[in-house]
């Protein structure tokens, strides 16, 4: 699945066989009435019948959504009129790139911080893709996250992209950004027939504007797939756990043997702050667990 729009999935199919030459090509369907209320998103693998010439006119039906190897979702915040119900953004997804200004608007941490979060919870690799290098230096943002392991590449307008290729050959990457950071021109020139529109950044606000409406699936000409998906302004948590967080580091996982129940890991009855001052644990991995677990609880960072 590559695009999905207002009830109309774009699907690229694979046609021919042993005594004929496969073929690749685009064709619009939609979802067939016996499965009900499940969603389909963009890196969905399905199965489809019909008219599948991929013609002008013609529409074939998704019957069957195969199981899928990652989701990565988003729940709403209190912030949006909604129910708090998780949203899936992408399926099958092994690379999660964050993308995030150095400037013009400048970083932020807590919704990078949001962001890995949902990384974890779906089990799927992060980096770290930072723009607009030109206009400031990365070492600041890239000391916040090196205790967690996280590996970014640093990229500008018109520079070489060799390294952030080189991690997104083979693999299926979706890229995810507040808005005006741009992602978008990252992928026009990862795709040069992309055309993916581009944003600029609000003088008052340090905001940029939606310029993607929809997730879209593009293959890369050294082989892979990037997944762009539209800005964000917010990434809810709601749905993922403690020990999904928690489970990221594995260093610290002993240390909370000795927890009280319920331990939120945030409070001064917390074990871990023992286990790592005795110093079985790096006290930056420690601090960093604790913003990500304040993150998703949307509480203000601990000092």
């Amino acid at each position: 699945m590559v695009a999905v729009d207002r009830g109309r999935y774009t699907c690229l199919v694979e046609t021919g066989g042993r005594k004929k030459k496969r073929e690749r090509q685009l064709v619009t369907a939609m979802k067939a009435r016996e499965l009900g209320r499940k969603g389909i998103v963009v890196g969905d693998r399905v199965a489809i019948v019909g008219d599948v010439t991929g013609q002008a006119d013609t529409l074939a039906r998704v019957v069957r959504v195969e199981p899928r190897t990652s989701m990565l979702r988003r729940s709403a915040d209190d912030t949006e009129d909604t129910d708090g119900i998780e949203r899936p953004i992408v399926a099958n997804a092994d690379q999660l790139v964050i993308v995030t200004a150095l400037a013009d608007p400048p970083p932020r941490p807590r919704m990078i911080d949001r962001i890995l979060v949902a990384a974890f919870d779906a089990e799927i690799d992060s980096l770290l893709c930072l723009t607009k290098s030109d206009l400031a230096p990365p070492a600041e943002l890239v000391a916040l996250y090196e205790p967690l392991g996280v590996p970014f590449v640093v990229v500008q307008k018109g520079g070489e992209l060799e390294e952030l290729r080189e991690h997104l050959a083979g693999r299926i990457s979706v890229l995810v950004g507040h808005s005006g950071v741009g992602k978008s021109t990252l992928v026009n020139a990862l795709v040069p027939d992309a055309n993916r529109a581009v944003s600029h950044v609000n003088a008052v606000t340090g905001r940029g504007r939606h310029t993607s409406s929809s997730a879209v699936a593009l293959e890369l000409p050294e082989g892979g797939w990037i997944i762009d998906t539209p800005g964000v302004r917010s990434f809810g948590l709601a749905h993922v756990s403690v020990e999904t967080v928690l489970a990221s580091f594995p260093d610290l996982v002993e240390g909370t043997v000795d927890c009280p129940k319920g331990c939120s890991h945030l409070d001064e009855d917390c074990a871990l702050d023992a286990w790592v001052a005795a110093g079985h644990a790096d006290p930056a991995r420690l601090a960093s667990l604790r913003r990500l677990l304040s993150i998703r609880e949307g509480s203000p960072e601990p000092e």
